[in-house]
């Protein structure tokens, strides 16, 4: 309890500026809880599903049976039902169906991004300001004679520092939580490119199929 108290001592004593670097970093917390909690949720395949895609010779039946047992707001489960919808028609149109339909999933994962981006950059900023401000009001402490409060001087330079101490720690975190979700992102996607171009070579190996026949017809 006593380290929570001079805790909380030490951001009090970091001035006005520790209210929207408070503010940061509660959005920037949110933020990655909110990417946690979708990536666990919806942007998870099972083994059993990618192993059937991965073999190439399942049935389309048994790919449906399969993908209802995802949530109905998973993203792969939305991909592979575009490319099932679409399997009648040829290759080429599926494809191009299933690239705008992996364009507004990557817009969704990217959604809010960019918030932790504008984090990283005016956190340290903000706290930069703090910094001013408490040198300044340490310096307007030392009156023209030269006499000096010791105690206003060194509370304004603990506000300065720990400014922008608060400042740097908020911005290291979005740092990182925006580096994560930024490779985990990229690295669903291209599970997704992968995966899309098995269902789209299962696609033109059914057309190759279903050549010479049409052809007796």
């Amino acid at each position: 309890m006593q380290d929570l108290h001079e805790s909380w001592i030490a951001i009090k004593l970091g001035g006005v500026m520790i209210f929207p670097l408070s503010l940061l970093a509660v959005l920037a917390i949110a933020i990655m809880l909110e990417k946690a909690v979708l990536y666990w949720r919806y942007a998870r395949l099972s083994r059993d599903l990618l192993d059937l895609v991965e073999t190439y010779g399942f049935a389309w039946e048994t790919l449906e049976h399969k993908l209802t047992a995802l949530n109905q707001r998973n993203y792969f489960r939305r991909f592979f039902s575009v490319v099932l919808a679409n399997r009648s028609r040829p290759a080429w149109w599926t494809e191009s169906r299933a690239a705008d339909e992996a364009q507004l999933i990557e817009t969704a994962l990217s959604r809010r991004l960019w918030v932790l981006e504008t984090i990283v950059t005016a956190a340290p900023l903000l706290g930069l300001m703090g910094t001013i401000g408490g040198m300044m009001h340490a310096f307007q402490l030392i009156g023209g004679a030269g006499l000096v409060n010791p105690t206003g001087v060194t509370g304004g330079v603990a506000q300065a520092l720990i400014a922008t101490a608060v400042g740097l720690l908020i911005a290291l975190i979005s740092l990182f939580g925006f580096n994560y979700f930024s490779r985990l992102q990229a690295q669903t996607m291209d599970e997704m490119e992968r995966l899309g171009t098995r269902l789209i070579d299962h696609i033109r190996l059914d057309e190759q199929e279903r050549g010479p026949a049409g052809e007796r017809s």
